[in-house]
């Protein structure tokens, strides 16, 4: 049989929906278009031309690796964020679209001041520091994680950005590594906040396959929000901010937080499915 794009991506897009898989015809065409080195776009000007043996045999190898549950992102090395390409790979949490109504926030907020410095902690992929610093040229960050992998893969996209005098990625726990004297404008973080008793139902390639270490946020899933809200202070500007993203069910709980460590200025904000999303404090001085 001549497989073409169009014979391949259907066979393909039929065996995902078999498998249960969320987006099988996104999926087929992202792991296609990956293989051949192309845009999605060019399946569609290009439907009938022939694959090659050694593009099937590539193709094939990621449809089973899918199949498997390995997200599309880890087999691809990359997912874009605001548009832009991030590396990524096994061990680093993949970047999530929600992430990015944080990132529209932070840049409204700052984008009218001078000099700013941010700091995002738990920063993985690097994709909120590095994202803030490509909309706002005036911009520095100080980017932190306790994972190497996250370390290694942060830099290797601060590199691909050209952004690499503008960042300082450094390994540690939050506010563990940082000058105590350094202050910053904005301090923005995606940190773990799934509770302990939902980690096992998590889909199968997020609980098989991305790391723990990124998702785990204690017994109620706010461990990490009490140590930001209890340190915060010590490292911002006078008026600067804390911008962090919640998960569901979670803005309550973590105003509170906010709230007990001296924030009097508390904002919720919802993503685009209109789910509170992100938690925007400031304290009086």
């Amino acid at each position: 049989m001549l497989w073409t794009i169009a014979s391949v991506l259907k066979w393909t897009t039929d065996f995902f929906q078999r498998k249960n898989l969320d987006s099988p015809k996104l999926d087929a065409e992202i792991l296609l278009a990956h293989v051949l080195g192309k845009n999605r776009v060019y399946l569609y000007s290009h439907f009938d031309e022939p694959l090659e043996k050694s593009e099937l045999a590539s193709y094939h190898e990621s449809i089973d690796r899918r199949a498997n549950g390995e997200p599309v992102a880890y087999i691809t090395g990359q997912k874009e964020f605001f548009t832009i390409p991030f590396r990524v790979e096994s061990g680093v949490l993949i970047p999530r679209p929600e992430t990015e109504e944080l990132v529209a926030i932070v840049t409204s907020r700052l984008k009218n001041r001078e000099s700013i410095e941010i700091l995002d902690l738990c920063t993985g992929s690097g994709c909120i520091a590095l994202s803030i610093l490509k909309f706002l040229p005036n911009s520095k960050a100080t980017a932190i994680d306790l994972s190497d992998q996250a370390i290694k893969i942060a830099n290797e996209n601060s590199d691909c950005l050209n952004l690499q005098d503008r960042i300082e990625i450094i390994k540690g726990d939050l506010f563990e590594p940082i000058d105590p004297e350094k202050k910053f404008d904005a301090i923005v973080s995606n940190p773990p906040y799934i509770p302990q008793k939902d980690l096992e139902n998590l889909p199968i390639d997020v609980r098989n396959f991305e790391p723990m270490l990124a998702l785990d946020g204690g017994i109620d899933g706010l461990d990490f929000y009490r140590k930001i809200a209890g340190e915060s202070k010590n490292f911002l500007a006078e008026d600067g901010f804390v911008a962090v993203e919640i998960g569901i069910d979670q803005s309550k709980d973590v105003e509170e937080i906010f709230r007990r460590d001296g924030f009097n200025q508390i904002e919720i904000r919802k993503d685009l499915g209109g789910i509170d999303r992100v938690v925007i404090a400031r304290r009086d001085w």
